[in-house]
């Protein structure tokens, strides 16, 4: 698996998990989120962009990483500019880091985005450290998170036959509508256990921190 790490323009703290998920993945800088790399321990392979929001000061430190620039009149957000880059390199799972937080029209973007390329076979992760965004599509998956985390499913679209297991309130084969709450601050007990049948949403977790990681 060929897994790349996009460096978006959000919220990132650099906890011990998040650096153990990064550890070992190549990655692209999109625009301002090239300012995450630092802290992060990464040297991205390529900045893709307009450049319009990374300030000079940025821009000079990083001056040595290729670039691939873009018009600021397009159609696509820097950040998708990079997935697709990453896809092009053979990218068979993305961690969005930076996809979260910051401009709320970029996250609900990144949750779309995350769900397609997910249906077209990529695994895909949001992450700004603190919270974490998984897919959900039918079928069945288990998400590790640390017991004691906080997690909601939110439903994007009518949710049929979610099963969830290995948390505090347990569904079976339950029915969701679009725009419940049923299923918010929910409790992991360990890894989750999902199963859907048909729709589609996104589970947002905050992971607990487990001797210090």
């Amino acid at each position: 698996m060929t897994t790349f790490t996009l460096l978006l323009g959000g919220d990132i703290l650099p906890t011990p998990r998040l650096l153990g998920q990064i550890a070992g993945t190549r990655s692209i800088a999109a625009d301002s989120g090239m300012r995450h790399a630092a802290v992060l321990g990464l040297v991205p392979e390529l900045w893709v962009g307009d450049f319009d929001s990374a300030p000079d000061p940025l821009l000079a430190a990083m001056s040595a990483v290729p670039r691939l620039e873009f018009p600021a009149d397009k159609a696509m957000t820097d950040g998708e500019l990079a997935i697709e880059e990453a896809l092009r390199r053979g990218a068979t799972g993305l961690i969005l880091a930076g996809g979260l937080g910051g401009r709320s029209d970029h996250a609900m973007a990144h949750v779309q985005l995350a769900l397609r390329l997910e249906q077209d076979g990529i695994a895909t992760m949001i992450t700004s450290g603190l919270e974490e965004g998984y897919p959900l599509l039918p079928g069945a998956r288990t998400i590790d998170l640390p017991a004691g985390s906080r997690f909601s499913v939110v439903p994007l679209a009518d949710l049929v036959g979610l099963t969830l297991a290995g948390v505090r309130w347990p569904l079976d084969r339950r029915f969701v509508p679009a725009g419940a709450t049923l299923t918010i601050s929910n409790q992991a007990f360990g890894p989750v256990d999902l199963a859907l049948e048909a729709g589609r949403g996104i589970l947002l977790a905050e992971p607990v921190i487990v001797n210090g990681e």
